[in-house]
């Protein structure tokens, strides 16, 4: 890449900094799974060798390394600042696995060795064509044998009309100096063209889709997203074709819900499958434009694996995940085991409706463990015990209906167990990552937050942020409690009930009793206790 787009872009990354966080999506544990799914082993993450391309402060490779003593991490980042801030917060968590690096994507060559996972989220249309070349590249020749690749990018047809909104945008605030200036002129031109916009015209249609993204995005989000110097989407045929090229093929998306035809319909499902014969790349190519697709998150492999890709689904492979699932009923009540129907709501707010006994079992036994995974044998044995059938009867039941789930998004799945708490211990402990660096957890602003089992980002409260250190393993929920109430004896923690504050003993006392097992409640289903 020329010097002068280097600088330009490094500078822009310098000024306004990309959030750095944990993306499930791209988490290596996810990869592995979505990999064995769809017929391919790719190496465990707890050993594996993860290379993120655009790593910005290293905040979605730092909770992986902590998870994986044993696995090693390196990032890339054109920014010096941000990589600088990610390197103290290596060197602050003590991370021995795990390198951050000034560099230029465009000069990554063999000598940086190879990876079983590679990871490049929100990088390749943001970048220049010689850029987005070298990332392919790296992704091929810089990929293990058994290796996956993780790619996001912006399509079309969804950014045909949102690059109106962008060329408007960088048309009013791009010439401006500083971030905030540049946006605020951005926004300025877009509420100009929403109230002057002729009613029923395609700008008044793109308008009124992506002003609320816009009234409700973050800044950083904006500004890379609209008034970054390149943005260059493609149609997904287009980005597999030069995959293809560098000896790459597409294997699946990261979200693997949107690949199933029976999720659009059947007045979708059987005219593509007609049309399509068979080929899984023009089957998503028709759902891109049936849906107005904008985004994708692709995972690709070496070509000399795409034979053995297997789009149907194995029930062999189906009965070696993990499972985990929230379920709650829409009348806010309880599932019951009765004949009677139950819609519910589960992960990601799907709709989905129980109407058998053993459904309800399944989704009562994955709710209640949550966010631990549980395995297909103790799915079933704690299924049959619930409804009182022989294990034998119902695993037919069971297993079509994780197929269902699964098929639909409503569960989360995994090859190795997710070592999340199944319910409070008397000696809570909190993952290490967090327990012992709340630095952390206390990020910038005033929302502090941590990075759970399933590579989420969570919220924290002032409560959790004080109880999170001394989750280890140690502390009964009366010495939590204890500590809560000498923290307010200290005058270092408030408790106010009845709009007054708690002094005396006893009230005390049973008032941070009551605090600690809320907060460890929600930590547990947050995600950041530990089984053991």
């Amino acid at each position: 890449m020329p010097d002068s787009v280097t600088s330009l872009l490094s500078n822009y990354y310098d000024a306004v900094p990309y959030d750095s966080h944990p993306f499930p999506q791209t988490a290596a544990e996810h990869l592995e799974a979505i990999a064995f799914l769809f017929g391919l082993e790719t190496p465990p993450p707890a050993g594996a060798r993860v290379l993120e391309l655009g790593c910005a402060s290293g905040g979605n490779l730092i909770p992986f390394a902590a998870r994986h003593p044993g696995a090693s991490a390196l990032g890339v980042e054109l920014s010096p600042l941000q990589a600088r801030r990610g390197a103290q917060a290596v060197e602050r968590a003590g991370l021995a696995n795990l390198r951050l690096r000034t560099f230029d994507i465009a000069d990554i060559d063999d000598a940086f060795g190879q990876f079983d996972y590679i990871i490049c989220h929100g990088v390749y249309s943001w970048v220049p064509q010689p850029v987005q070349e070298a990332i392919l590249r790296v992704c091929s020749r810089n990929l293990a044998p058994q290796g996956l690749a993780y790619v996001s990018y912006n399509v079309y047809p969804g950014w045909k009309s949102r690059e109106i909104v962008r060329d408007a945008m960088v048309l009013r605030g791009g010439p401006r100096d500083e971030p905030e200036e540049k946006l605020s002129y951005a926004r300025g031109m877009l509420d100009f063209l929403a109230h002057s916009a002729r009613p029923g015209s395609v700008l008044k249609a793109t308008l009124e889709d992506m002003m609320p993204i816009v009234r409700s995005a973050s800044t950083s989000y904006l500004m890379h997203e609209f008034l970054e110097p390149c943005n260059a989407p493609c149609y997904f045929k287009e980005f597999v074709a030069r995959a293809n090229t560098l000896g790459l093929a597409y294997l699946a998306d990261a979200e693997p819900a949107t690949m199933f035809v029976q999720n659009y319909g059947e007045e979708v499902r059987g005219p593509l499958l007609r049309e399509c014969g068979g080929s899984q790349l023009m089957m998503e190519q028709y759902l891109d434009f049936l849906v107005n697709r904008t985004f994708r998150q692709s995972l690709l492999v070496k070509q000399e694996r795409s034979a053995q890709i297997r789009y149907r689904l194995d029930p062999a492979r189906l009965r070696q995940l993990e499972y985990a699932g929230v379920f709650f009923a829409e009348d806010g009540g309880p599932l019951t085991l009765d004949g009677r129907e139950q819609p519910c709501h589960a992960l990601r707010n799907l709709k989905v409706t129980l109407r058998l006994p053993v459904h309800k079992a399944v989704a009562l036994v994955l709710d209640e463990r949550y966010p631990a995974s549980v395995p297909v044998p103790t799915l079933l044995t704690a299924v049959s015990e619930r409804i009182g059938e022989p294990r034998a009867t119902v695993e037919a039941f069971v297993m079509a209906m994780l197929e269902e789930l699964l098929i639909l998004g409503a569960v989360r799945v995994r090859r190795a167990p997710v070592d999340a708490a199944a319910h409070v211990p008397e000696l809570p402990r909190a993952l290490a990552a967090v327990r012992n660096a709340p630095e952390l957890a206390l990020a910038a602003g005033a929302q502090a937050s941590a990075c759970n089992q399933w590579h989420e980002q969570v919220p924290l409260s002032v409560l959790e942020r004080c109880l999170l250190p001394l989750l280890d393993g140690a502390h009964s929920h009366e010495a939590l409690a204890e500590f809560l109430a000498g923290e307010a004896r200290a005058e270092r923690l408030r408790f106010i009930k009845d709009e007054q504050p708690l002094t005396e003993d006893n009230a005390l006392r049973d008032f941070t009793r009551q605090q600690v097992a809320l907060a460890l409640k929600d930590l547990r289903r947050k995600g950041l206790l530990t089984a053991a």
